[in-house]
């Protein structure tokens, strides 16, 4: 409100005038105010507005309101608000354009948040959302670490689904038990975001996928030994997500899932992606090889692939070799399309960023925790923050199925160092160091730890429980938890002591009562150090009495935990993988599927 919208600035406003309700504003011959003057340092006392002949710059009365020139003017009470005679000054048409200019502006606020709104839910309408876990799984939640944050893991499925009519013009046809997951994949994002890795499960693997219930059928499917890409018609993604879990001992965050159509449609809002093949290709039946092909047919070098080619690229398998071959294929060119996305500055081309954002809207079913345009786009900004050197794309190892008449597979011996690497969100690249040529490393710098120094050794009391067992129900290594206790014991931890009970648990956890906030932080961490376990394994617990160490399935012997953990980069060979910041991969060409192109 103005000062000198008060008529002296004495009592209560008495009509809309005195509130600065301008209804003049909408009659040519309305009043002009221009900013109050400062009040008289003297008197304190704002004067009134001045006469047009002493070029006064006070504002103008509301006709008939106080102050107004006319029949009150001789009123005493409205003296302090009385034109000393002249003419009312009109508004200039400067005033006018300026007022208008106010009010546009103003509404256009209004309109653009309204209108923000309306597209947030519009955008939210779109999404496509469903259950997180449909299937028996045991694998629970990691607390976060005691600097308060987690890795975060990602289930990526590529559905082979013609329940839409864009995705049956695509080709092929589902058989009886439903949609099938072509693309299986885990992204893991660490816990200080500063890598991510991508493990590819090759879909012809054999694993054992436990009852599941359909969330839109609510039909009961029994739990079978079956390759794994059956699983998403056996409950959706989140069975898939479940076996995903009891095969790996990973726990899943979230799951994000695209079909055939989806696939065309992002490669198209994007422009293309970059593929590069060593040999021309073209994959299609011959007379060795009768079943299927994908259609695709490129010469030699690079090529920026979209619409129909996109998805034959990524269902490519036997021109590839095998479905190691495809998932190389498949890493290749989602590196490639995570370096387009990031090469292209969306925020300063809003019109782009909006396509692409109702495009990925409308191309993903997500699992419903996620299920928010903001939730997802808080996503992509993690996602974001990873450079493409501290991305690493692999694959389980896997040997060939010996009980299968198919070409299915079993989890290799080295796949559990993967699993491993994951669960304790060890980075994939060596030493954080793998980058592209000429390119500075990004590993995160130390941290200097805070807070306050940990307790005398031998006042702190640690429970040691034996969880060697693991979760598939082979037996416990015996005196396990005594005999890391007497270590502590060794190290001045005397209160160290055995648990009786044993607990089962895949890999080793360090927790530390929550209430005791950041001296229970420091305490454990002392422990931690003194049996090398990393200080991400120590984590707060509203369950434990005191600091419990429980020994799991991934520290069978010795008193050194770090000596069982893979090192930073411990990929295993077999695992085939490749840097997401890498240019230079070409895929090479089975013979009987080239052409001279």
């Amino acid at each position: 409100m103005r000062d000198g919208a008060m008529g002296g600035g004495q009592g209560s406003a008495s009509n809309h005038g005195d509130l600065g309700w301008d209804d003049g504003l909408y009659r040519d011959n309305a009043p002009s105010y221009a900013p109050g003057p400062a009040a008289d340092r003297e008197t304190g006392q704002i004067p009134g507005p001045r006469s047009p002949h002493g070029g006064g710059d006070g504002p103008d009365p509301i006709p008939g309101g106080p102050g107004a020139g006319g029949a009150d003017s001789g009123n005493p009470a409205n003296a302090g608000g009385h034109r000393r005679g002249g003419p009312r000054r009109q508004r200039s048409r400067k005033s006018k354009v300026l007022r208008w200019v106010a009010i546009v502006a103003a509404v256009g606020v209004l309109g653009s948040a309204g209108a923000a709104y309306g597209y947030y839910e519009y955008l939210a309408g779109k999404i496509r959302k469903g259950q997180r876990v449909s299937g028996n799984s045991s694998v629970a939640k990691p607390k976060a670490n005691a600097n308060g944050s987690s890795a975060m893991n990602i289930l990526i499925l590529g559905s082979d689904s013609r329940i839409s009519a864009d995705d049956q013009k695509l080709g092929g046809a589902a058989d009886s038990a439903g949609a099938r997951a072509d693309v299986i994949m885990i992204a893991h994002l660490s816990a200080d975001r500063s890598n991510m890795s991508v493990v590819s499960i090759p879909r012809d693997t054999r694993v054992d996928i436990p009852e599941c219930e359909d969330p839109k059928t609510h039909r009961t499917y029994p739990k079978v030994n079956e390759i794994i890409n059956a699983s998403l018609g056996r409950g959706g993604p989140g069975c898939t997500l479940a076996t995903v879990q009891n095969l790996t001992n990973v726990y899943i965050d979230h799951w994000l899932m695209i079909d055939f159509s989806g696939v065309v449609k992002m490669a198209d809002v994007l422009g293309g992606v970059d593929v590069c093949v060593e040999h021309s290709v073209w994959d299609r039946p011959t007379k060795y090889i009768k079943h299927g092909g994908s259609g695709l047919k490129l010469t030699a070098g690079h090529h920026l692939i979209k619409d129909k080619q996109a998805l034959q690229w990524l269902r490519t398998r036997d021109a590839f070799g095998d479905d190691s071959g495809r998932a190389k294929a498949q890493h290749m060119y989602m590196s490639s399309l995570i370096r387009t996305l990031r090469s292209q500055n969306l925020f300063t081309n809003p019109a782009r960023l909006n396509k692409i954002a109702t495009t990925a809207m409308g191309a993903f079913e997500v699992s419903s925790e996620i299920g928010t345009p903001k939730k997802l786009y808080d996503l992509g900004m993690e996602l974001k923050s990873i450079p493409p050197a501290r991305m690493t794309m692999l694959t389980m190892p896997h040997d060939a199925d010996p009980q299968a008449v198919n070409a299915h597979y079993v989890p290799a011996a080295a796949a559990s160092t993967v699993w491993s690497l994951m669960r304790n969100d060890v980075a994939m690249d060596a030493d954080g160091k793998a980058k592209a040529p000429g390119t500075a490393s990004t590993s995160p710098k130390p941290v200097t730890p805070t807070g306050p120094p940990a307790a005398a050794p031998a006042t702190i009391p640690v429970t040691v429980v034996n969880g060697t067992a693991g979760t598939t129900g082979n037996p416990a290594v015996p005196h396990r938890a005594g005999d890391i206790a007497a270590a502590l014991g060794t190290a001045g931890f005397t209160k160290a002591e055995s648990s009786q009970k044993a607990a089962p648990s895949p890999g080793t956890t360090l927790t530390y009562p929550a209430a005791d906030g950041e001296q229970g932080k420091a305490d454990a961490a002392s422990v931690a150090k003194a049996l090398k376990i990393p200080v991400s394994n120590v984590k707060p617990s509203d369950t434990v009495q005191s600091i419990t160490l429980t020994v799991g399935g991934d520290w069978k012997k010795g008193t050194d935990y770090s000596t069982t953990l893979p090192k930073e980069g411990g990929v295993p060979k077999s695992a085939d993988a490749i840097n997401g910041a890498d240019t230079t991969g070409c895929m090479p060409i089975q013979p009987i599927y080239r052409w001279a192109g």
